[in-house]
């Protein structure tokens, strides 16, 4: 069964996106690999994809850009943030989660923040968890973002994913509300035993780190294409199918499907599949490619900029991924806020300021204290018999 809400509704508020300035056209990619934009686009759809281009743009700096026109949007402050949800498989470290650098950078003191691992189905995932966690009277307001740094883990010669992968990153807030509407179901699913379809085989426990991993270019994610599209033409309708029926509503009460943007064959199969005219469909994965957690915020973001999208209508938001994963949800979108004032951009702004000065300021503490009083940590470990004063 999938996941009906059931408690509080959980209403998205608040939307942004941020993709990088970079442009990498197909013809671009000619140039290093054997390929062309002809061959690129007609099995794919993709004609260009973004991608970082400074060591200092990465997926918490992307997902924090996101954020904060979420945020804008929404007209909250980030004080009102309950929880940060970031759905990546390209975190800045292993440890500490992506999450907790966006928590600290927007100055959100009162939110908890985990990154979340479901490949591209992460921010459904995300969006799961966030409705559920509001559901259940836990949060009220919750921050969820899809980010991926992929051009980092991505083989720029080999041809059979470079042409696919992009960077990127959107975000949504969701806040609690009795009045109904929001999140109305929710799917998510997995089947370990494809998990060898789409990996990066190496940096984890398993093999960690060393030079022969990287010679043997093993920090770069490998896919097996081939059964990827038929797992994904599979679960595509089925999901969907699944999450409409258990939200209470049938097929014609669906105005918009927003996929995965991974391949446009496998939106149209999706579309074959679920007998409806492509026009349902949001796509524009011919300008960012797959960006994997990204792709569906970053769709939503633009789906609701050209008015695709209007208050009362119901959205089907499908995704699939390594793992392999796949989720699904519908969404009745609600009333547009108002225009941002420009005084209340200037006040964000400053805000920001103030939470980097003030991270800036417990580390600082945390520093002159060690060095005045210093390590908390005792030399021994107390066996019960001493004094713990000494």
């Amino acid at each position: 069964m999938a996941e009906r809400r059931t408690g509080r509704s959980a209403h998205i508020i608040g939307w942004g996106k941020y993709v990088p300035a970079k442009v990498v056209t197909n013809d671009d990619l000619a140039r290093s690999v054997e390929t062309s934009d002809e061959w690129i686009v007609s099995r794919t759809g993709i004609r260009e994809r973004r991608i970082v281009s400074s060591p200092k743009e990465t997926t918490a700096t992307m997902s924090i850009a996101a954020a904060k026109e979420a945020l804008e949007i929404a007209g909250i402050t980030p004080g009102e943030i309950d929880l940060v949800i970031v759905a990546t498989l390209t975190p800045d470290y292993s440890i500490p989660a992506t999450a907790c650098l966006v928590q600290d950078a927007l100055g959100a003191e009162n939110a908890g923040a985990f990154d979340l691992s479901a490949g591209c189905s992460g921010f459904v995932y995300g969006l799961a968890m966030g409705a559920q966690a509001i559901a259940s009277g836990a949060q009220n307001c919750v921050l969820v973002i899809g980010a991926e740094t992929l051009s980092r883990i991505v083989n720029w010669h080999d041809r059979d994913t470079c042409i696919l992968f992009g960077d990127g990153a959107g975000a949504v807030v969701l806040r609690g509300s009795d009045e109904p509407g929001g999140v109305l179901s929710t799917l998510i699913r997995s089947d370990g035993s494809g998990g060898d379809l789409l990996i990066v085989p190496a940096g984890g426990c398993r093999q960690p780190a060393t030079l022969d991993t990287v010679a043997m270019g093993l920090h770069y994610v490998r896919m097996n294409g081939k059964e990827v599209y038929r797992f994904a033409t599979r679960v595509m309708d089925k999901a969907a199918r699944q999450v409409v029926a258990d939200a209470g509503l049938t097929m014609d009460d669906i105005d918009l499907y927003i996929p995965h943007q991974a391949n446009m064959r496998i939106i149209q199969a999706a579309a074959r599949s679920l007998g409806l005219p492509m026009d349902k469909f949001f796509v524009n994965l011919d300008k960012y490619g797959n960006t994997s957690a990204a792709s569906i915020p970053v769709a939503l973001c633009e789906a609701a900029a050209a008015e695709r999208i209007r208050p009362g209508d119901h959205v089907v938001m499908v995704g699939f991924g390594a793992g392999l994963t796949w989720a699904a949800a519908v969404v009745q979108w609600g009333v547009p806020r108002p225009p941002v004032p420009a005084w209340r951009r200037t006040l964000d702004g400053l805000r920001y300021i103030a939470a980097g000065i003030r991270s800036q300021g417990r580390r600082l503490q945390r520093r002159v204290a060690a060095w005045l009083f210093g390590s908390p940590i005792p030399p021994t470990i107390d066996d019960g018999g001493g004094d713990p004063a000494v």
